[in-house]
This record gives structure tokens, sequence and C-alpha cells, in this order.
């Protein structure tokens, strides 16, 4: 009855009363319309339909309305954040008791279309309460939690059973069990991360604050036990021995979960064969096991700044899945003969055996690559490097010629002490080794993809469409104000356009910022079942297969290669269980690494916080990165951003011009815009609020400025 209620709805652009949906429907009996009055009870609570006031039903995508999360400001006001279109702004009185994360259902207030809109919240469809995490302590007499997120405004009354083993100053995680009214929650602890100056406890309450967990649990580690820790024998059968072949690994210096190997040989034919090995993850993880819903239910490992909170325990990760050197290992190989052109005229997927020879590092493969000095072991494998040199360049050239875009964006690594304190933050180095890396993987999970592809079964896809045409041109109109000119036809149609558009900022010195923008101006990459191509990289078949140990999606790409090509099962039953189940799976493992992402984001901005902490007062040089009502983001050259607000600026009383996201002197003129290179002092920094605020500069000029401003005035 649900679909045909949904299809009724959506088939027109009008409302329908319950009676007029009950003639529709042919509905005759009590326990029919019963059942429909819970069915569009059921698609209203689910946002999938609205009943307006004047008790009519209708498809939500047909109302006035809107629906999303809500992101709360410390500051009180929100955001609605929207999929396809402009974010909706809800001022503090129109927030109608929403806090952040809630989803919400907003209408919008202001009818101009040139501005930005502007909502009000009618409804609350669902509470966001994830875990708490905060400092454990007495206020006024009662047992609480301080929530770590500012954005939680409400306050948080504790179970006395949940409070026995917790004193001051621990750092807790809490689950909300109801909500006692607008302003107050009943919560009970569930876990003790630690005292709040214990080491580590900064990190783990990002961690736990985004539903991942250092721990597994005691059924998983149990698994363990019938886990063993080198290949047996009986693992071998059916598989290729590869483990005489030439095959090593390249990866960081502080790497322990090794997941891709590779080999190269140069055919008589003048082509390359190009061998992708990956660590068979999917052979050890199995359905029905804890070991695998704990590995789904995580998707993906979590790489912070001191440490990796894993998909996979370590037994796993660092032990027989990661590929080793010395040591057999079984894989998952794709072996690739690639012209001078950079075309797969030929490939073979198979399970194998494989025998890294030496686990090499970035670093040291970059002096051979970029500098020609050889590091001491590397000696034997010098041409073999040299040679998927050779070949990294041709595969590059192709997706070039193809149109793939790149953004060319710069990445901060912060590197910490032992204690995790942060003392020092610089760019991540990305040379030959690893863009040759990138090279390989990339054309193996091409290969990997078109191959299933073309056999009409279902199958995980990294997807990457195209973006929105809007956006796209409010990024060209706001280059324009900038005063540059982008010559030739714009198609978001084809990657290449956009590439072009890159090519022709290249040269101007605020092309780092604008590559970022533009990047933001894409869609984001996700997993789906059904396959619309790879926008960014010129693609129009790809997935994920070479990284198994760390993402869930690439462990099922393995599962499903060994259920279609080395067992051979492509019955009825198999396809419709994977047309079923790949849906939910891609969709969870979106989230889950969008989850991550957040996670990573978060330990980096306290952490770089913490750092500038230790550098209150000092100069720095850098360069204007976004522009608001209330002031400057300035990012320093080691990617450390901080904002400037706007009484921060001297000399003048400044306003925000929105179409050239500049802000303007009153009386001199004087203009801040994107773009512009700046000298700023960090006037403080906070590693709770996770917050950077730089003041600008006072040069002699703007001395002047300011006094002339105050005698005018």
């Amino acid at each position: 009855m649900q679909d045909k209620i949904l299809n009724i709805l959506k088939s027109e652009d009008k409302a329908f009363t319950a009676f007029e949906l009950k003639d529709i429907l042919g509905l005759d009996t009590t326990e029919e319309i019963e059942n429909m009055f819970s069915v569009l009870n059921k698609l209203e609570g689910d946002l999938f339909i609205y009943h307006t006031n004047k008790d009519k039903y209708m498809a939500f995508e047909y109302s006035h309305l809107k629906k999303g999360k809500i992101s709360v400001s410390e500051k009180g006001f929100g955001f609605v954040l929207m999929e396809d279109e402009d974010d909706i702004h809800v001022d503090n009185k129109h927030l109608n008791g929403a806090v952040d994360g809630d989803l919400v259902i907003v209408e919008i207030i202001n009818k101009n279309t040139g501005a930005k809109k502007e909502g009000r919240v009618l409804r609350i469809a669902s509470r966001n309460y994830g875990p708490l995490v905060g400092e454990y302590l007495y206020n006024d007499g009662a047992p609480t939690i301080i929530v770590n997120d500012k954005k939680f405004k409400q306050k948080v009354v504790l179970t006395k059973e949940s409070t026995k083993n917790v004193v001051d100053g621990h750092i807790v995680v809490a689950n909300v069990l109801k909500e006692l009214d607008r302003n107050t929650v009943l919560a009970e602890i569930t876990n003790i991360i630690g005292h709040k100056n214990d080491v580590g406890v900064d990190v783990e309450a990002i961690v736990y604050k985004h539903m991942f967990s250092p721990k597994f649990s005691d059924e998983v580690l149990d698994e363990l036990k019938d886990i063993p820790e080198e290949v047996k024998p009986e693992d071998k059968i059916g598989r290729k021995d590869l483990t005489n072949d030439v095959i090593f690994t390249i990866d960081g210096d502080d790497t322990k979960d090794i997941d891709d190997a590779i080999s190269i040989k140069k055919l008589e034919n003048g082509n390359y064969e190009l061998g992708v090995h990956i660590a068979d993850v999917s052979y050890y993880v199995k359905p029905g096991t804890k070991l695998y819903d704990e590995a789904y239910e995580r998707g993906t490992s979590v790489y912070l700044v001191d440490r990796v909170i894993p998909m996979l325990p370590h037994k796993l990760s660092n032990g027989i899945c990661s590929l080793n050197p010395k040591v057999e290992r079984l894989a998952q190989s794709c072996v690739m003969e690639i012209d001078n052109k950079g075309n797969v005229v030929s490939h073979e997927i198979f399970e194998s055996v494989i025998k890294s020879r030496i686990q090499m590092t970035y670093k040291k493969v970059n002096k051979w690559l970029d500098e020609g000095v050889i590091e001491e072991g590397y000696e034997p494998f010098t041409n073999d490097l040299t040679l998927m040199k050779e070949l990294a360049d041709i595969l590059r050239k192709n997706r070039e010629v193809r149109g793939a875009i790149d953004f060319d964006t710069d990445e901060a690594k912060i590197i910490a002490d032992e204690t995790g304190k942060p003392i020092d933050v610089i760019l991540r180095e990305r040379a030959s080794g690893e863009k040759m890396i990138e090279d390989f993987m990339i054309v193996a999970n091409e290969t990997v993809a078109s191959h299933v592809f073309y056999m009409e079964l279902p199958f995980v896809y990294r997807v990457h469409g195209t973006p929105k045409e809007e956006k796209i041109n409010d990024f060209l109109d706001f280059v324009s104000s900038l005063g540059y000119k982008i010559t030739g036809k714009v198609n978001i149609k084809y990657p290449s356009s956009i590439q072009h558009i890159l090519d022709q900022l290249k040269d101007k010195k605020e092309y780092k910022i604008l590559s970022t923008l533009m990047l933001r101006a894409m869609q984001k990459a996700v997993y789906q079942p059904d396959n619309i191509g790879h926008f960014g990289l010129a693609s129009k078949i790809y997935t994920h297969f070479t990284s198994p140990i760390r993402r869930f999606p690439d462990t099922t790409v393995h599962r499903l290669l060994r259920t279609y090509l080395y067992e051979n099962d492509q019955s009825k039953k198999t396809v419709d269980y994977f047309k079923e189940y790949l849906p939910v799976l891609t969709e969870h493992a979106s989230m889950k690494e969008k989850d991550a992402i957040e996670c990573e984001r978060e330990v980096e901005d306290m952490k770089m916080a913490e750092y500038m902490m230790d550098h209150v007062g000092e100069e720095f040089a850098g360069m204007i990165s976004g522009v608001t009502s209330f002031g400057l983001f300035v990012e320093l050259p080691n990617m450390i951003e901080g904002l400037v607000h706007i009484s921060d600026i001297p000399g003048d009383y400044y306003n925000y011009d929105e179409k050239s996201m500049s802000l303007i002197g009153q009386k001199h003129k004087k203009r801040y815009k994107i773009g512009d290179e700046i000298t700023v002092i960090c006037k403080s920094a906070s590693k709770e609020e996770s917050f950077i605020d730089f003041e600008v500069k006072i040069e002699s000029s703007d001395v002047n400025e300011e006094k002339k401003t105050q005698k005018e005035s």
C-alpha cells in the first residue's frame, strides 16, 4: 500500500484528503482504512509526504517545505544543509527548539530569489541524539556532563546507576535515554574514556563522538584465535604462485597496514605488464562472522594525527593480511598488459600467493626517481622503478588526454611527539613515488570495474557525478570578480572543461585557494551499485579494489570477484541477493566515509589550534582564503587557517560586499578579498574550542588611517 499511495501523490502535483485516497485505492473495510492511516502516518514521519493544515496529503517534494539536517553555530543561528541547492539560513528566533544535527522541516520565509535563502523550522522530524562526549562533574549538587560539543545546549541529567565508577574530570560517553523537556535530557554513561589530563584522551573523545571505537569487542577478538599468523599450505590451493616474481611494496615511512604490492615487466612487443597485487582480506573476513559485521559497521579505518583507528584488528591489518616483506601472503592480483599510449589491451584477475621482496618507502623511492640517488638495499630494484616511472608517466598522460581533473591541492601533515602534542605542521609530500602508486591503483580499479560491469552483474562502483551548473557558474562569477577572464566555452558535461578552467588559473597567485573552491563546487564521490562513471577521473567505470584493509567497499569488491570469477557463482539466487544487499551496503559505506572525514578534520583542527597556542603573539605571512560579513579567514603556507574578526582589522570600518566576497573600508575604500597576501599576528588559540584567532598586523599606513578615522568620527 505504501508504494501505491506514493505513486498517487507523486503522479499529480496536488494534495488529497484521506477520503479521496481511500476512494482511489478502492478501500472498503475498516481494517483496510485503518491500515491506510497507519501507512500515511509512517510516510509522514519518514518525510516522504506532507500533511497540510487543511488535512490533505501531498508528496513532500511538491510542498513548499524543505527538509534537511540543521547545523547550529555556537552563536545560535543555524543552516539547514541541502544536498543539491544552497543551504538555508535559520535565525536563532526561528529555530523552534532545533539543536545541532536535528532533521528538520523548514519553510522558506524570504521570497527574493536573488538573496540567500532564509527559513524557519516548522517541525523537528527527528532528534540528533548520538553519543554525548564530555567531562563528568558535579554541578549544583548533581552529577552531569559538560558536553565537549559547544553546539549542544541542553542540560544533561544522569541516571544514578551509571555514575558509580566515575570521578570528576573523567571524559565519558553517554547515551540519551529521553528528553525530559526542551532544555533537559536524561542520559546514562556507557563508557569512561579516561581522565581529561591523560595522554590521548583528547583525540579519543572526538573518535567516540563520531561513533568510532579504538577497541574491538570480546566477541570479535575471540574469533581472531582461528585466524592463522602465517599462510597455510591448504590456503594456497588453486592460487597462482607468484612468490618467485619480483614484487615489492611502496608506502609511507610509518605504514604498518600494507595492502598493495606491484610488479612490472617490459614485454617483447614493447608493451608493459603491470601487476597490482592486493591483500586478500575477504579470504579471512567472511560473512556470518562477528569480524565481518564489525568491519561492515566501521566501514573504514580512521587516520588521525598520531594513531589509526583500524577497520580490522591488528592481527589482520598489521599481520596476516598486511603484505609484509619476505613472507608469503594471499592476494588478489590484477595483471594488465598496457601499450605505450596507456591503454589496457588485455588483463587477468586471479587469486595469488605473493612474497614481497622489500618494503620500500616513498621517501627513498623519490630519492632515486627525482634525484638519481640509490638508497641502501634498493640497488636490485632501480631498473624496475625506472620502468614503473616510465609507465606511470604514460598512464597519467592518458588520463590528461581524456580530460581527468588535477586539483593539485595541498594537504597538511601534523607532526606530534610521543605524548600527542603537535610540534610542527608541514605540507604532506606528493612526489614521483606517490603519484606513481596513485596511477597504478587507478588503472587497476578501472580494469576490475570494467571487467565486472560488462558481465552485467551487481557490483560496487565508486562514482563521482557531474557538477551542478549553478555552482560552476557561481565559481566563474567569483573568478571574474577577481579580474580574471576564462576563455573558451565551458561545458560541465566534460571534465576536460573543468580542467581547462584550472589550467587558465594555474599561474595566479591565489591558485591553491581557487583550486580548493573549485573542488568544493564539485559533487562528492560516493559508493553505489549503479555505475554513472567518475567525473573527476574522466573514467567511465570505476571502483575501489586496492585498499581492502582500510575500506570495506574494497573488501566487498574482493568478495564479489571471488563469487563471480573464482567460484563461478552467477546463479539467480546469488545475483538477487547482491541486488538487494549492495544498495544498503554502499549507502552505509558512503555515510561512514563521511563520518571518518569529519572525525579526521575535527582532530586536525584541534591539534592545529593546540600547536598555535605556543605561537600566540608571533607574526605570520598568509593569504586570505575566505571572506564573510564577520571577518577574514587567513591560511598560512602550512595550511593552518585562522579567523581575523572584522573588529581586528585596523584603519577603518569595513562592510561586506557579497558579490565580490570582499570587505571594503567605509571611508578609505581599502579592500580585502580572497587571494590577498596579508601579514597577521596570532592573537589567541584554544585547543578546547578548536579555534585560532588572528589580527591584521598594523602597518604605519594603517595607523595613520585609523587616527584619521577616529578624528573624523
